[in-house]
């Protein structure tokens, strides 16, 4: 089972997010100020993305993501698509044993996914239920 420690975690923990989230309330409330643009890049670091491949999974484009680096913050819908793709990464960490394993899942295309990669589709809401769905038939024990 997925837990909230692990998503924040997958966010760079306290040490980025510069205070304790121990609730869905204070997850929320965080991302509609904004995360922190370190968010992105303690993902990126812990599956061993490239920043395109996060980028294009959270559709910004790089001259956007030169900017929220500058400005050291997303914007809220921006940080609301990072916490999609940190969510379905934790739990694929969790249902596949390793962020090593998740981040090759993620790569690779799969049948259950029309073929697609799973990272492909987390571009948009539908996308990412679509994966979420694949990785709890793999939670329980069926393949995919």
């Amino acid at each position: 089972m997925l837990r909230m420690a692990d998503v924040v975690e997958v966010l760079g923990g306290r040490k980025v997010l510069k205070r304790r989230i121990s609730s869905l309330t204070e997850l929320r409330d965080r991302v509609r100020a904004g995360l922190p643009y370190a968010s992105l890049e303690a993902l990126i670091v812990k599956f061993g993305f490239a920043r395109q491949e996060a980028a294009r999974a959270i559709s910004l484009p790089q001259r956007t993501i030169a900017r929220r680096k500058k400005e050291r913050k997303l914007q809220a819908d921006e940080s609301d698509r990072l916490l999609r793709l940190a969510l379905v990464g934790a739990q694929a960490a969790d249902a596949l044993g390793s962020e090593e394993k998740a981040a090759t899942w993620l790569r690779r295309p799969n049948r259950a996914l029309g073929g697609h990669t799973p990272l492909d589709l987390l571009d948009s809401e539908i996308g990412a239920r679509q994966v979420e769905e694949v990785l709890g038939s793999i939670e329980h024990g069926l393949i995919s």
